[in-house]
Parts: structure tokens; sequence; C-alpha cells
């Protein structure tokens, strides 16, 4: 271990913000050390609870990422959190933004705020925001939230990183039908319909609760047998849906669908309520161990993916490839020939191995 980061080491296990923020940046950055600063934390992950926030642009995020650490504080919990923000296609900068937003915790010993840039990473997070909320949960935050950028339908990660999802929406993202497809359908554990002062508002929580209702089968599944049918339930998803997402079901998770007016507000101490059942939900069902076993899977493959392209992608590689081009162009040959002749001819690469 390089000794500026043993000194690190001992300065973060002593509680020191500057070591925090320094060991964020080597993370963050991928810089020398950076293995050696999450093999410290790896045995001390898992007791922060890991929540993400997601949703369109303008949606309110960082409101409610805002007040939801205010209620958290007021509950005499540590916060860290990690904003992502997109990064420029033109120019590589990005905004970070969201600390500007949060001016009014941004002074308090009990929180830590880190702005990072996608650099291009699709998903809705950066590349390393994974690494980055390991680190702050090793320093011994309660909550770790992570607001993800603006996102569409395909920017899902935040999904795979956080114990619970809370998916924002706004009356004017759109058509309700083109709000609800299927992938934010599937990794929402609770739904929050902000700005819920206008127009549209009910009609696009009771939207989600309709398809919350028929993608589960939920006017169903609670249903007694034969002549004890609930026509109620069976005729009206959506209560059904809203019904069930009241239980405290020790095997079952119906996303609540929220209101809130983050402006004002409004709402934020009926997420937190929300957020504490999901996670209760988690424990007693066994979730929560089975969704950390994945993220560390997942993490492994990760790595792999990651080491195998920086070792086999080098300058040598890159230029036996731009020999192969014209061939590509001419159709002789295709891309997986050349795939397969790269890893036939360089494939020693990946495990150190000499020729």
């Amino acid at each position: 271990m390089l000794a500026p980061v043993e000194k690190l080491l001992k300065d973060f296990d002593a509680g020191t913000t500057f070591a925090l923020a320094r060991a964020v940046s080597i993370v963050e950055n991928q810089r020398p050390g950076v293995d050696d600063i999450l093999a410290s934390m790896h045995p001390r992950l898992g007791k922060a609870r890991r929540i993400g926030i997601t949703g369109p642009p303008g949606a309110g995020k960082s409101t409610i990422t805002n007040l939801l650490t205010r209620e958290f504080r007021n509950a005499g919990l540590t916060v860290g959190i990690v904003c992502v923000d997109p990064t420029s296609p033109f120019t590589g900068g990005a905004l970070l933004g969201d600390r500007v937003r949060m001016e009014s915790i941004a002074l308090d010993d009990g929180v830590f705020i880190r702005s990072m840039a996608t650099r291009g990473s699709l998903g809705g997070l950066a590349s390393t925001t994974r690494e980055v909320a390991d680190v702050l949960d090793g320093f011994g935050y309660d909550r770790v939230i992570i607001e993800t950028v603006g996102v569409g339908q395909s920017e899902l990660d935040v999904a795979r990183t956080a114990d619970s999802t809370v998916v924002v929406l706004v009356p004017e993202s759109g058509d309700s039908i083109q709000t609800l497809k299927a992938g934010v359908m599937e990794i929402a554990d609770i739904f929050v319909v902000n700005k819920a002062d206008r127009p549209g508002a009910d009609r696009l929580r009771n939207d989600v609760e309709l398809m919350l209702g028929l993608r589960r089968g939920a006017s169903y599944g609670n249903m007694p047998a034969h002549h004890g049918v609930d026509l109620k339930r069976a005729m009206n998803p959506a209560r059904a849906a809203r019904e069930d997402a009241k239980l405290e079901s020790p095997d079952k998770w119906t996303p609540p669908v929220l209101s809130s007016i983050a402006a004002k507000g409004e709402g934020i101490k009926e997420i937190a309520e929300s957020l504490d059942r999901h996670f209760g939900y988690l424990e007693r069902s066994g979730e929560l161990r089975q969704r950390r076993r994945e993220r560390m899977v997942e993490r492994v493959v990760e790595v792999v993916e990651k080491r195998m392209r920086q070792r086999i992608l080098d300058a040598d590689t890159v230029a036996w490839v731009k020999g192969r081009v014209d061939e590509l162009e001419s159709g002789s040959v295709t891309p997986y020939v050349v795939a397969d002749d790269l890893l036939k001819k360089f494939g020693h690469l990946v495990t150190g191995a000499t020729k």
C-alpha cells in the first residue's frame, strides 16, 4: 500500500471529513490507491441504507433529496449524498449544480454532498457512483442518497445500486402511458407524483396505480374464491393496488403512489415513512440480502469487464484493429471475426501471461 494512501485511511478511520473527500476523489477518478481504499471499505459495507432518487428532468429530485435529508437529520441520522449530473458531449464539462440547490444543508456536519459528472456513462449514473457510495457507507453514514441525472426509459442503473428506489414523476412529464414504460414500472419501490397541485396530478397518480394493479394482478391477488369475490377490487385495479400498498405483507411489496409538493415541503414525511416501511419489508422477506448479494456479483463482473478492457485495448491492439479496417470495409471479414482474431492474438494480456 502506498504510504500516502495508508495515512489517508488512518485519517479516514478517525472520521476526518477531509480524508473522506480525498478518498472519494481518488475513487471517482480511479487514481493510484483506489484498489486499497475500496478493499478497506469492503468489510464495513452494509450499515447504510442506500436510497435512489430518479425521474425525468425538472421533476424536483434535488428538492426532494434536500428535504428528505432534513427529515433524516431531524431523526438524528447522518446522510451522504451522491448527485449525478450529465456531462456535455461538446465541452466535456458538467454544471454540478445540485450543491447550489442544497445550500441549506451543505454546511451541516452530518451531511456530505458529492456531485459527479456522468462523463459519457449511460444508465443515469457515473461509472464510479457505486464505488463512491461504498466509501460513504464505509465512512459510517446512516443513509446514502443517490440522485440520478434526469432519466428517460433506459437509464435504470440506480435500481442495481440502491436498496430502495424512488421514482419521481410530474404531471407535465409527458402522457401517462409514455411515463409508465416497463422499465420505470419495474425499478420503482416508491412512486412520488410531485407538484401535485398542478393539473393532471390526480390523473397521473391514478394511472400509475392502474398500471400497478394490472401488471401485478393486484385486482385478483387477495380475492376470496367463488362466492366471496370482491367485485370492487376486480373492477378497479387502481383501487386494489392502492389498498395493497398499505398492507404489511412479509413476502409482497406493492409500491405506494404518493403525492408531494416539494416546493412547499409537503409530502416529504410520507416519503420517509414509506422508505422505512420498504426497508422493513426487505429485511422481513430476505430481499435485502438477496439484492445486496446480487450487487456483489454485478460488481465483480463490472470490475472484470473494466480490467479486461484496460488490459487488452492498449496502443498495440488498437493499431492492430486499425490495420484490419480495409478488410472490414471491403466486407471480406466481419467485426466478429476480427474480434475473435484479436482475442487469439492478444488474449494473453487479459491474464498477464507471457506469449
